[in-house]
C-alpha cells in the first residue's frame, strides 16, 4: 500500500524500482523537461491509479502530465510564488508565500495539503490561466532584477563604480519595495510620468537613444506608468504632454476586466 505524502524528484533516464511504495510523484525538473519525463513514466508503467504526480512548473498546467492519463493517476502542479536563490534560506522564505495550484480534483487536494506543510498559502487557478499567472510571477521578480541591474549600469555611466553605484541605489530599492508593500502599486508610483514632466521624459529618451541603450524599455515602462498615473488622478492635459513625449497613443487604455 502506498505510503502517504512520500515524494520522489528528478529526471532520471528510468523511474527508481521503489516508485511502487510512494503516494505522491513530484517531477521537479526544468518547464521543457516536463512532457519527455512524463512520457517516460508512462512508458514504463510505474505510475498507476494511486498515484499523485505533480510538477512545479508556473507556466504549465497539469496538461503537461497528459501522458500519463491512462494510468488513472491524479495529475497536477503546484508552483510556489517565490525566488529562491539560496537553498539553506528556501524554509524562511517559502513561509508565508503564496502557492499556485491546479490540476485534478484529487490532485489538487494533495497540492494544498503539501503546501501547507511548509508554510504556504495555496490558492486554485484554472489550467488556461497559469500561463498569465506565470508572466505576472516573472514581471514582478525576474524582470525586476534586470531593470536594477539596468538602473545600476546607468548610474555607472553617470561616474560611479559597479560597487558604488549598487550601494547607492539599495536604499532607493528599498524604500520603493517598501511603499509597494504598505501601499500597493497604485500608490507607491512616484517620478516624472506622475508629475507630467514630459520634458524630463524627452531628455531621458534622448540620453537612452545613444550607445548607452535601454530606450525602448523605457519607453514601454513610462507608457505603463502612464495609465499607472492617470488612474492617480493626473490630468489628461498633463497626460496628453507625457504620451506626446513618449511618442505613444495619448487616449487611455481601457482597464480589464478581472477573471472570477
Amino acid at each position: 500500500m502506498p505510503v502517504p505524502l512520500t515524494l520522489t524528484v528528478g529526471a532520471a533516464d528510468a523511474p527508481p524500482p521503489w516508485l511502487d511504495q510512494v503516494a505522491v510523484v513530484i517531477l521537479a525538473v526544468p518547464d521543457d523537461a516536463i512532457l519527455s519525463l512524463a512520457q517516460i513514466l508512462a512508458d514504463s508503467g510505474a505510475i498507476q491509479a494511486a498515484h499523485v504526480v505533480l510538477h512545479l512548473s508556473g507556466s504549465r498546467s497539469h496538461e503537461a502530465l497528459r501522458a500519463l492519463a491512462p494510468s488513472g493517476a491524479a495529475l497536477g502542479s503546484l508552483h510556489p510564488l517565490q525566488t529562491l536563490v539560496e537553498p539553506d534560506r528556501a524554509p524562511l522564505h517559502l513561509r508565508g508565500a503564496w502557492a499556485a495550484v491546479e490540476g485534478m480534483p484529487r490532485a489538487v487536494e494533495t497540492a494544498e495539503r503539501l503546501a501547507r506543510a511548509v508554510g504556504l498559502r495555496p490558492f486554485r487557478l484554472r489550467p488556461e490561466d497559469k500561463v498569465f499567472y506565470h508572466a505576472g510571477a516573472v514581471f514582478a521578480s525576474n524582470y525586476f532584477v534586470v531593470v536594477e541591474a539596468i538602473a545600476s549600469q546607468l548610474l555607472q555611466q553617470a561616474g560611479l563604480s559597479e560597487a558604488d553605484a549598487w550601494a547607492a541605489l539599495r536604499p532607493l530599492v528599498r524604500g520603493t519595495l517598501d511603499n509597494l508593500v504598505r501601499e500597493g502599486p497604485l500608490k507607491a508610483l512616484t517620478g516624472p510620468v506622475l508629475r507630467g514632466d514630459a520634458e524630463t521624459l524627452t531628455r531621458h529618451l534622448g540620453a537612452l537613444s545613444g550607445d548607452v541603450g535601454g530606450g525602448d524599455l523605457y519607453r514601454g515602462l513610462a507608457a505603463a506608468a502612464l495609465e499607472l498615473a492617470r488612474r492617480r488622478g493626473l490630468d489628461e492635459t498633463s497626460a496628453a504632454r507625457v504620451a506626446r513625449a513618449l511618442a505613444i497613443d495619448s487616449s487611455p487604455s481601457r482597464p480589464r476586466e478581472g477573471r472570477t
